[in-house]
């Protein structure tokens, strides 16, 4: 990962976009911490990237996930088939802005991101 972050160019053209998986979760803090060392600016799909110091995190809000998730458990419960469940989406996105990252990397997020953001980490 080290590596691979090292060889981008760090000029306004080039950034990182992290995808959302169970490696790249569990690598979090040396992807972090290793965009932060080559000022490499990044976005990452869940919110706890952006508060353990990444640029910017957007994606499905986990807390959101859950809760529907325990309605399908519901209607499994009382009797309905797993297969007769509809896949449904997420309906509801986060977006986490690390201003102290975007100050380090010489970025300045426009005040109608910064009302857009569900937080923002000073």
């Amino acid at each position: 990962m080290e590596r691979v972050i090292a060889t981008l160019p760090t000029n306004s053209s080039c950034g990182l976009v992290v995808i959302p998986s169970v490696f790249m979760s569990g690598h979090r803090d040396l992807i972090v911490a290793a965009a932060a060392r080559h000022a490499v600016p990044a976005i990452y799909p869940f919110r706890f990237f952006a508060t353990a110091g990444g640029l910017i995190a957007y994606g499905a809000d986990g807390v959101d996930l859950h809760s529907r998730a325990a309605s399908y458990v519901d209607r499994i419960l009382k009797g309905e088939k797993p297969a007769d469940l509809p896949v449904q989406a997420p309906t509801k996105y986060e977006l986490v802005i690390n201003l102290k990252i975007a100050k380090a990397l010489g970025l300045e997020a426009p005040p109608t991101l910064l009302a857009l953001a569900d937080e923002v980490v000073e």
